[in-house]
């Protein structure tokens, strides 16, 4: 069975390819469906609300059942932002994961160890062959480092301390264990496998 991820970024659909494959189910992009996705206006004001739109958009388009998230960063001495807005945060003068990054460095100048908590959330929208759907969120705890560590990952994971090591230190392996996209992700593997009927 074919499931179309709604994204355009690479490194998302191989995180899904990842936990999908062993349950038989392909996770294929728009592209390699031989269709076009149109750019989905996240209107939604939450995570779930805007991985909802994306997977919708996908399903109506193709028929094909489709898998979408939608997630970000939320730094508590920023009020939570960037939030829903993590991919387009600042859009007047960051137009790079790296500008983004260096942007929120920028923005807590100064502000002590103690008080550079923040948050990864994921939200998944998966819409099943017969037009039912589900729906996951996680989170991943941990803070706001002071530079860019590390050259894995993506997005603001160079500045994201999970322990003692960012994000970008950690194997695929190691990050798909603790992260936020890895928890949702394990949680729609288990939902898929009750919904089909998989021991």
């Amino acid at each position: 069975m074919k499931f179309i991820i709604a994204t355009n970024n690479q490194k998302k659909l191989v995180e899904l390819e990842r936990i999908l494959n062993p349950l038989g189910i392909e996770a294929v992009s728009a592209k390699e469906a031989g269709v076009r996705l149109d750019e989905v206006d996240e209107t939604g004001t939450t995570f779930l609300e805007n991985a909802y739109l994306k997977a919708d958009a996908a399903y109506k388009k193709t028929g094909m059942p489709a898998v979408a998230d939608d997630s970000g960063i939320c730094v508590d001495a920023l009020g939570g932002r960037p939030g829903i807005f993590s991919a387009r945060y600042c859009p007047e003068t960051c137009h790079t994961d790296e500008q983004r990054t260096q942007k929120i460095l920028e923005q807590l100048e100064g502000v002590p160890d103690d008080e550079r908590g923040a948050h990864y959330t994921c939200a998944i929208c998966c819409i099943l062959p017969d037009g039912s759907r589900l729906e996951i969120e996680e989170s991943c705890e941990g803070r706001i480092g002071y530079e860019f560590i590390g050259d894995g990952g993506f997005g603001y994971d160079p500045i994201f301390f999970f322990g003692d090591r960012t994000f970008a230190q950690l194997s695929a392996a190691e990050k798909d264990a603790v992260s936020h996209r890895g928890k949702a992700l394990r949680r729609l593997k288990a939902a898929l496998e009750q919904h089909f009927g998989k021991e």
